[in-house]
């Protein structure tokens, strides 16, 4: 079958990757289990826990039990946070090693019917009201099943201000105390910042571990580059408009360059005004709206050329500040037509 090079790239950096695992890691001090749900933040799960296998990680957690099966690593310890229906018995027959962290009382029953004696997770709702079994069914659960690790989750860790989290880390804390034979895990990437009282058995970091900023306090390194190719320059005389809507005007004679990339590919219509994108040294700001899959930039004073590759600065926390976006967002819908090249 024929094939054509990408004009798209995902620079990924796997030493930065590593080093932000060992970040989040040391400041918890306990294991940290990764979150790798959605194809590894959509940098590849593989190569993601590849790299975070070396590092040091010691299980993976994902959303799924068909994102367990595509890792095809029956070896690894994984934690499916989506819980367990039987219709995804033969995917648990499959990995041996993968444990449910159910999340209603009807998993449960489920889960000791399939797997009787098989160790599972358990998540308990400390005030997130998303998933988990209430605290007050925690004793009938633990009494039914092999229970490994109980978890909750944060709902406003990435807030330093925000009182529920003190709340949840006291009904938590409740928890592990009536439970003191199972390793408990609190905190993801936001609640490590907030001390080692959130640290309890194990972490689960997640987008810290992927460049984020998680916590205003956190200083993870960047790992995601997008890269793009100029498609054509074209010179554009002072008072003529860029793009559609014609929303940029040319204050001087200008040489635009369209480059392509666009929100198709995961690149937010909003961003146009905070991003830019550079040309070794030279940051360039778009020029305009982005389109499906175009976005032109001023390359005036530059000799960007048709075919040169420009890199997007694409600062996960800035741009989602700036847009009031997410930061997950903006990893995760990096599309499909991207090659993720990896460095480290």
């Amino acid at each position: 079958m024929a094939s054509a090079p990408a004009s798209l790239r995902l620079r990924l950096d796997g030493a930065a990757l590593a080093d932000n695992y060992r970040r989040h890691r040391d400041m918890a001090g306990v294991p940290a289990i990764p979150a790798v749900k959605a194809d590894g933040y959509g940098l590849g799960v593989r190569e993601v826990v590849r790299r975070l296998e070396a590092a040091g990680a010691p299980a993976f957690a994902v959303a799924t039990w068909p994102e367990a099966l595509a890792l095809d690593r029956p070896d690894l310890e994984l934690l499916i946070l989506h819980g367990f229906t039987a219709p995804a018995a033969s995917a648990a027959a499959a990995l041996p090693r993968a444990r449910p962290v159910l999340n209603t009382t009807a998993q449960i029953a489920a889960w000791a019917g399939a797997f009787p004696g098989r160790a599972a997770d358990l998540m308990v709702d400390t005030g997130m009201n998303r998933l988990g079994i209430a605290p007050s069914e925690v004793a009938a659960a633990v009494a039914a099943l092999s229970i490994h690790t109980i978890h909750s989750h944060l709902a406003c860790a990435d807030d330093p201000t925000h009182p529920l989290t003190l709340r949840q880390l006291a009904a938590f804390q409740a928890v592990a105390a009536a439970t003191p034979g199972h390793a408990h895990a609190l905190a993801n990437s936001a609640g490590i910042h907030w001390g080692r009282d959130f640290s309890f058995s194990a972490v689960r970091p997640g987008l810290g571990l992927f460049g984020g900023r998680p916590h205003p306090a956190a200083q993870s390194l960047r790992v995601v580059t997008p890269e793009a190719q100029v498609i054509q320059v074209r010179h554009v005389p002072a008072g003529e408009t860029v793009g559609y809507g014609a929303t940029w005007t040319a204050h001087r004679d200008s040489r635009i360059a369209t480059v392509n990339i666009g929100y198709a590919d995961g690149i937010p219509r909003a961003v146009a005004p905070h991003l830019h994108l550079q040309a070794g040294p030279t940051r360039l700001p778009v020029a305009g709206i982005i389109s499906m899959d175009m976005l032109a930039v001023d390359a005036t004073g530059t000799t960007v050329t048709e075919g040169d590759w420009l890199q997007l600065d694409w600062d996960l926390a800035h741009l989602a500040d700036a847009i009031g976006a997410s930061q997950f967002e903006l990893l995760v819908r990096l599309g499909p037509r991207f090659d993720r090249v990896w460095s480290g």
